[in-house]
Protein backbone atom coordinates (compact mmCIF):
# COMPACT_ATOMS: atom_id res chain seq x y z
CA UNK A 1 0.00 0.00 0.00
CA UNK A 2 1.30 3.38 -0.80
CA UNK A 3 1.39 6.29 2.13
CA UNK A 4 -0.36 9.34 1.65
CA UNK A 5 2.73 11.22 1.43
CA UNK A 6 4.08 9.14 -1.12
CA UNK A 7 0.80 9.72 -3.64
CA UNK A 8 1.25 13.68 -2.78
CA UNK A 9 5.04 13.00 -3.73
CA UNK A 10 4.14 11.20 -7.02
CA UNK A 11 1.41 14.16 -8.20
CA UNK A 12 4.13 16.87 -7.61
CA UNK A 13 6.53 14.69 -9.80
CA UNK A 14 3.75 14.30 -12.34
CA UNK A 15 2.92 17.69 -12.20
CA UNK A 16 6.87 18.59 -12.65
CA UNK A 17 6.71 16.40 -15.61
CA UNK A 18 3.99 17.59 -17.39
CA UNK A 19 4.89 21.01 -17.16
CA UNK A 20 8.20 20.20 -19.14
CA UNK A 21 6.72 17.91 -21.95
CA UNK A 22 4.46 19.11 -24.75
CA UNK A 23 1.14 18.81 -23.93
CA UNK A 24 0.45 17.64 -27.73
CA UNK A 25 3.74 15.77 -29.27
CA UNK A 26 5.15 14.30 -26.15
CA UNK A 27 8.66 16.38 -26.72
CA UNK A 28 10.70 17.15 -23.35
CA UNK A 29 11.53 20.92 -24.43
CA UNK A 30 8.39 22.39 -23.62
CA UNK A 31 9.65 26.08 -24.44
CA UNK A 32 6.49 28.04 -24.42
CA UNK A 33 2.09 28.19 -23.36
CA UNK A 34 0.01 28.41 -26.26
CA UNK A 35 -3.69 29.13 -26.23
CA UNK A 36 -4.74 26.18 -28.48
CA UNK A 37 -8.56 25.53 -28.86
CA UNK A 38 -8.97 27.90 -25.95
CA UNK A 39 -7.21 26.00 -23.94
CA UNK A 40 -3.55 26.92 -22.14
CA UNK A 41 -0.75 24.46 -23.15
CA UNK A 42 2.32 23.87 -22.25
CA UNK A 43 3.93 23.40 -25.61
CA UNK A 44 7.34 22.94 -27.86
CA UNK A 45 8.29 25.72 -30.71
CA UNK A 46 6.91 22.72 -32.85
CA UNK A 47 3.41 22.82 -31.68
CA UNK A 48 3.22 26.52 -30.63
CA UNK A 49 1.95 27.57 -34.38
CA UNK A 50 -1.05 25.78 -33.47
CA UNK A 51 -1.89 28.65 -31.36
CA UNK A 52 -1.62 31.73 -29.76
CA UNK A 53 1.55 32.40 -27.91
CA UNK A 54 0.95 33.29 -24.64
CA UNK A 55 3.98 33.05 -22.54
CA UNK A 56 7.62 31.54 -22.57
CA UNK A 57 8.02 29.08 -19.57
CA UNK A 58 10.90 30.27 -17.44
CA UNK A 59 14.17 28.08 -16.81
CA UNK A 60 12.73 28.14 -12.93
CA UNK A 61 10.25 25.81 -14.13
CA UNK A 62 12.09 23.93 -16.75
CA UNK A 63 14.81 22.66 -13.95
CA UNK A 64 14.62 19.03 -13.56
CA UNK A 65 14.49 17.75 -10.19
CA UNK A 66 15.61 14.07 -8.63
CA UNK A 67 12.35 11.83 -10.24
CA UNK A 68 10.99 9.42 -7.58
CA UNK A 69 9.43 6.29 -9.02
CA UNK A 70 6.34 5.40 -7.93
CA UNK A 71 6.25 1.51 -6.52
CA UNK A 72 5.11 -0.66 -9.52
CA UNK A 73 1.73 -2.36 -8.09
CA UNK A 74 0.75 -5.40 -9.64
CA UNK A 75 -3.08 -4.81 -10.47
CA UNK A 76 -5.44 -8.04 -9.85
CA UNK A 77 -8.79 -8.37 -12.23
CA UNK A 78 -11.19 -11.42 -10.63
CA UNK A 79 -13.52 -12.73 -13.56
CA UNK A 80 -16.01 -14.78 -14.14
CA UNK A 81 -15.31 -17.82 -16.86
CA UNK A 82 -17.23 -20.78 -17.80
CA UNK A 83 -15.81 -24.11 -17.65
CA UNK A 84 -14.29 -25.54 -20.47
CA UNK A 85 -16.37 -28.06 -20.74
CA UNK A 86 -19.80 -27.06 -20.17
CA UNK A 87 -21.64 -28.05 -22.98
CA UNK A 88 -21.39 -31.87 -22.04
CA UNK A 89 -21.97 -30.79 -18.04
CA UNK A 90 -25.62 -29.27 -18.91
CA UNK A 91 -26.23 -32.13 -20.92
CA UNK A 92 -25.50 -34.56 -18.36
CA UNK A 93 -27.22 -33.29 -15.66
CA UNK A 94 -30.07 -32.50 -17.53
CA UNK A 95 -30.57 -36.13 -18.74
CA UNK A 96 -30.07 -37.15 -15.31
CA UNK A 97 -32.62 -35.60 -14.24
CA UNK A 98 -35.20 -37.02 -16.96
CA UNK A 99 -35.63 -33.77 -18.72
CA UNK A 100 -35.88 -33.64 -22.76
CA UNK A 101 -34.25 -30.18 -24.22
CA UNK A 102 -38.09 -28.81 -24.43
CA UNK A 103 -38.93 -29.65 -21.05
CA UNK A 104 -35.96 -28.37 -19.38
CA UNK A 105 -36.15 -25.15 -21.77
CA UNK A 106 -39.91 -24.60 -20.32
CA UNK A 107 -38.79 -25.22 -16.90
CA UNK A 108 -35.92 -22.49 -17.03
CA UNK A 109 -38.21 -20.08 -19.21
CA UNK A 110 -35.37 -20.22 -22.25
CA UNK A 111 -36.09 -21.52 -25.83
CA UNK A 112 -35.15 -24.94 -27.16
CA UNK A 113 -33.53 -24.15 -29.70
CA UNK A 114 -31.09 -21.59 -27.35
CA UNK A 115 -30.56 -25.16 -25.02
CA UNK A 116 -29.79 -27.12 -28.26
CA UNK A 117 -27.01 -24.71 -29.48
CA UNK A 118 -25.46 -24.36 -25.50
CA UNK A 119 -25.85 -28.46 -25.10
CA UNK A 120 -23.64 -28.76 -28.77
CA UNK A 121 -21.24 -26.29 -27.88
CA UNK A 122 -22.08 -23.82 -30.61
CA UNK A 123 -23.94 -21.00 -28.06
CA UNK A 124 -21.76 -19.64 -25.10
CA UNK A 125 -24.42 -19.08 -22.50
CA UNK A 126 -23.38 -15.42 -20.65
CA UNK A 127 -22.69 -15.19 -17.28
CA UNK A 128 -26.00 -14.72 -15.99
CA UNK A 129 -28.15 -17.63 -17.87
CA UNK A 130 -24.71 -20.07 -16.92
CA UNK A 131 -26.08 -19.17 -13.11
CA UNK A 132 -29.35 -19.88 -13.98
CA UNK A 133 -28.44 -22.88 -15.43
CA UNK A 134 -26.27 -23.84 -12.01
CA UNK A 135 -29.42 -23.05 -9.78
CA UNK A 136 -31.33 -25.22 -11.70
CA UNK A 137 -29.02 -28.09 -12.19
CA UNK A 138 -27.10 -28.20 -8.79
CA UNK A 139 -23.70 -28.29 -11.14
CA UNK A 140 -20.55 -25.89 -11.55
CA UNK A 141 -20.18 -24.30 -14.45
CA UNK A 142 -18.89 -20.45 -13.48
CA UNK A 143 -15.28 -20.39 -11.89
CA UNK A 144 -13.45 -17.39 -10.83
CA UNK A 145 -10.26 -16.66 -13.07
CA UNK A 146 -7.67 -14.04 -11.50
CA UNK A 147 -5.26 -12.80 -13.52
CA UNK A 148 -2.05 -10.34 -11.89
CA UNK A 149 -0.80 -7.52 -13.90
CA UNK A 150 1.55 -4.48 -14.07
CA UNK A 151 0.38 -1.42 -14.56
CA UNK A 152 0.72 -0.72 -18.18
CA UNK A 153 3.79 1.83 -18.69
CA UNK A 154 3.98 4.55 -21.87
CA UNK A 155 7.83 3.65 -22.97
CA UNK A 156 7.90 5.78 -25.99
CA UNK A 157 8.45 9.69 -25.42
CA UNK A 158 7.06 10.33 -22.01
CA UNK A 159 5.82 9.31 -19.05
CA UNK A 160 2.52 10.06 -20.21
CA UNK A 161 0.09 10.54 -22.88
CA UNK A 162 -0.05 13.73 -24.77
CA UNK A 163 -2.94 15.28 -26.98
CA UNK A 164 -0.96 14.00 -29.73
CA UNK A 165 -1.42 10.75 -28.73
CA UNK A 166 -4.88 11.13 -29.35
CA UNK A 167 -5.53 13.39 -32.12
CA UNK A 168 -4.31 13.40 -36.00
CA UNK A 169 -2.81 17.20 -37.04
CA UNK A 170 -3.60 18.31 -40.20
CA UNK A 171 -0.44 19.21 -42.40
CA UNK A 172 -0.74 21.57 -45.17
Amino acid sequence: MIASTQVEIIKKEYALLAAMQCDICGNKEATIVASIEGAALNVCSGCGKFGKFLRTISAAQKAPKPAIKAPTIPEKEVMDMLIEDYAACIRQAREKLGLKQEDFAKKINEKVSLIHHIETGRHEPSIELARKLERFLRIKLVVEHEEVHDKAKKEAKGESFTLGDFIKIKKG
